[in-house]
């Protein structure tokens, strides 16, 4: 990893105090309840209710989601955890409007996601559902900086507004010195800082992102890791983080396991 990936890794770290004290490597269930604050009693901003959705495996069907009802709470990061194939990645479509179930409701701050029509679902993908990817999804033609200002360009930010905005996330993960470099002279870790600062351009209100770390290698993984988790905390964002990275789940507040398309805390 580069020198200035290091300084990320150790800047996100530096910015999660409050997280740190009494936190060891050990996993989810060290963690204590935390006290309860003014936003415990506020609505959840993901609230999943039966959601099933099945697919025809041609002489059997795919059971990929079986009734799974939780709730997401505003600022909250939830991993997902469970061996490919389980139904992490469907559960996270569904949650984003790129796929529609067979039944059950699918609520984003307030939005009934599963009644939305094509125009509503580009607009809450443009507005308030981000993405990040394990395949970075960068466009290779366009600059670092270029790609971060692809959802501002979408919502016709003003030019000197958006420049401002890049500016400002490319330097929140470590990267505002690559800014005129292209994917392919990138290493995977920039790639993928570069892909969560595009996330977040447009402001959004919940952050999806699918095996995040799963292309990098441990000590590159972590540094993401570890600059996701505090942006989640300084940007108040709601995240839910499909892995299979223990790591990953030791920085969730909360871990939702998913077997034979059944979701159980």
């Amino acid at each position: 990893m580069s020198a200035g990936g290091s300084a990320a890794g150790r800047h996100a770290a530096e910015r999660r105090p409050r997280r740190s004290r009494g936190r060891t490597a050990a996993g989810p269930s060290d963690r204590r309840p935390a006290a309860p604050s003014p936003a415990d009693s506020a609505p959840p901003v993901i609230e999943v209710r039966g959601l099933t959705r099945t697919y025809d495996g041609g002489s059997s069907t795919v059971h990929a989601l079986r009734e799974a009802t939780f709730d997401v709470a505003r600022g909250e990061m939830v991993a997902i955890v469970g061996r490919s194939g389980s139904g992490k990645t469907t559960l996270l479509n569904l949650l984003g409007g790129l796929d529609r179930p067979d039944a059950g409701t699918v609520h984003v701050d307030g939005t009934d996601v599963t009644a939305l029509d094509d125009e509503g679902l580009s607009r809450l993908r443009r507005e308030s559902v981000s993405y990040v990817f394990q395949t970075f999804g960068l466009m290779p033609a366009l600059t670092a900086a270029e790609n971060v200002g692809v959802p501002l360009r979408l919502r016709r930010t003003p030019a000197a507004e958006r420049e401002e905005r890049v500016d400002l996330l490319l330097e929140l993960v470590g990267l505002r010195e690559h800014r005129e470099q292209r994917p392919a002279e990138l290493s995977g870790g920039q790639q993928q800082r570069v892909a969560i600062a595009r996330a977040l351009a447009g402001s959004p209100r919940v952050l999806v992102a699918d095996e995040p770390t799963g292309q990098l290698d441990a000590e590159t993984g972590l540094a993401v890791m570890a600059l996701l988790r505090a942006i989640v905390e300084s940007e108040g964002i709601t995240t839910v983080v499909a892995t299979h990275d223990p790591v990953m789940m030791s920085l969730a507040d909360r871990v939702l396991r998913i077997a034979d398309g059944r979701v159980t805390e």
